[in-house]
């Protein structure tokens, strides 16, 4: 069996619509938008180049057609053997489709279309809403994590900004992601991990780094550092806990950034008596910078006492902003079940207490990658015009009575800068202005290649 067997990465339903179209239909339009929500009035659209890559590059073979064909009809409904077929035999396997989208890494406003899905042959009318399950998914997930992702990197940077000397050289490491254990799969890691660099530039997802650079050419677009988990601290005993850390500062400690997690007994004792008097003077010889990790406790007051307390211990200096910075030596970093109001109420409490925001830096896991769905930001894919014999294109929409946020656009859709930012308008309307929905797919072939490193320009922009 074939699992990536193209023609089966779609819904049970969709194999029964080629037989419900208009008989005269020669094509059919689909867009994808955000439908959104008051408090989610913009997303980042990334990740549509990962799956024109991984899936529509490989073409469907006779041998993929004989296995949907069995699979289909076992499973109860028509398979369109001959829609098929034709693709195989006329087009080589590859999908008769024009894929038009905005450039990845840009900001739009919920309402406003990010891609738009044509086909390209007339027999294969009915192919445009049949990828729209695996082409909306494509779109959806990345695009939401990038989205999530930069609302934190909102969060932190103004505060950042107020009080660090050089935030622009700090602000990309301190959202982490430490999300791969917390996905379904080592795809959606990569997928969400790779939408996560788009803003920041610290990982623990492996999966993240292979995707940037498999799908986007980045050489290397995320980073880490060494650190302890709980069962290489708590494999000491509790009576060598000193030894534990101790170690960790000869392996690490003249390297640069190593983290320690350091709350397996009690992080009080671990901050105040080991790090603060025991191995005080072995951390600043060692010349590196220990982040310490605590990992249980009130998500916003404990990484709060813990600056504190290393400040009592190791001393601050006041940056040329007025805030104080940790001795060199230490850091921190937070990352057990914050959110992005959790990281918000933290750096307002270190701002109170006159710390710097680049005192901390912060990690996210299955909230960062895994607790998101398409309803978030409201995602869709609808028709929004046919074609005909005599090649007149006919409006397509949905108006629900009970419902007027799920209405849909009627109308080839093309997008434009408007006076607040892009803004849809129909294909027939552009009156000589540019349509920011750019070919990005035709038959088989990737029309444009975004690099990792235009796709951040652009997102940071």
């Amino acid at each position: 069996m074939n699992l990536t067997n193209l023609i089966l990465n779609t819904d049970s339903y969709k194999f029964s619509h080629y037989l419900q179209y208009p008989p005269e239909t020669r094509a059919i339009s689909s867009y994808v938008e955000a439908r959104g929500h008051s408090d989610h009035p913009e997303v980042l659209f990334f990740g549509l180049q990962m799956f024109l890559k991984e899936y529509l590059s490989k073409p469907v073979t006779m041998a993929d057609v004989d296995e949907a064909e069995g699979i289909v009809t076992a499973h109860g409904l028509p398979f369109n053997r001959e829609g098929w077929t034709h693709i195989v035999r006329k087009h080589g396997g590859y999908l008769p489709l024009l894929i038009e989208a905005l450039p990845e890494g840009r900001m739009v406003r919920r309402g406003v279309p990010v891609a738009q899905v044509v086909n390209t042959d007339p027999a294969c009318y009915w192919l445009t809403s049949y990828i729209e399950t695996a082409f909306l998914r494509a779109i959806w997930y990345p695009s939401t994590v990038a989205s999530n992702s930069r609302k934190v990197k909102q969060i932190i940077q103004p505060i950042l900004e107020k009080t660090c000397d050089d935030p622009a050289a700090v602000l990309p490491f301190r959202l982490h992601d430490f999300g791969a254990r917390g996905t379904t799969s080592f795809e959606q890691a990569g997928i969400g991990g790779t939408a996560h660099l788009v803003n920041f530039m610290g990982t623990d997802t492996v999966s993240a780094v292979l995707y940037a650079r498999r799908y986007y050419g980045a050489d290397m677009a995320g980073f880490s550092i060494p650190a302890s988990e709980h069962s290489t601290m708590t494999s000491w005993g509790q009576e060598r806990e000193a030894e534990a850390y101790g170690n960790m500062i000869d392996k690490f400690g003249g390297k640069g950034l190593y983290a320690v997690v350091s709350d397996s007994y009690d992080i009080n004792n671990a901050v105040a008596e080991i790090w603060g008097k025991q191995l005080k003077e072995k951390v600043q010889a060692a010349g590196g910078t220990l982040v310490v990790r605590p990992d249980s406790g009130d998500p916003v007051e404990t990484p709060v006492q813990v600056v504190r307390q290393l400040a009592y211990a190791f001393g601050t200096h006041l940056n040329g902003k007025g805030y104080k910075v940790l001795d060199n030596s230490v850091r921190v970093i937070q990352g057990d079940g914050i959110s992005p109001s959790d990281i918000g109420l933290i750096l307002g409490r270190l701002e109170a207490f006159g710390f710097s925001a680049e005192n901390i830096a912060f990690g996210m896991g299955a909230g960062l990658l895994q607790r998101v769905n398409r309803d978030t930001y409201s995602f869709a894919m609808k028709a929004n015009a046919r074609q005909d014999t005599a090649g007149a294109w006919h409006d397509v929409y949905k108006r629900p009575a009970t419902m007027n946020l799920k209405a849909s656009k009627a109308g080839r859709q093309a997008v434009v800068e408007g006076y607040v930012g892009l803004e849809a308008a129909r294909v027939e309307q552009l009156a000589g202005r540019e349509n920011l929905l750019q070919p990005v797919w035709r038959d088989g072939e990737l029309l444009v290649d975004w690099s990792f490193e235009a796709v951040r320009a652009r997102a940071a922009g």
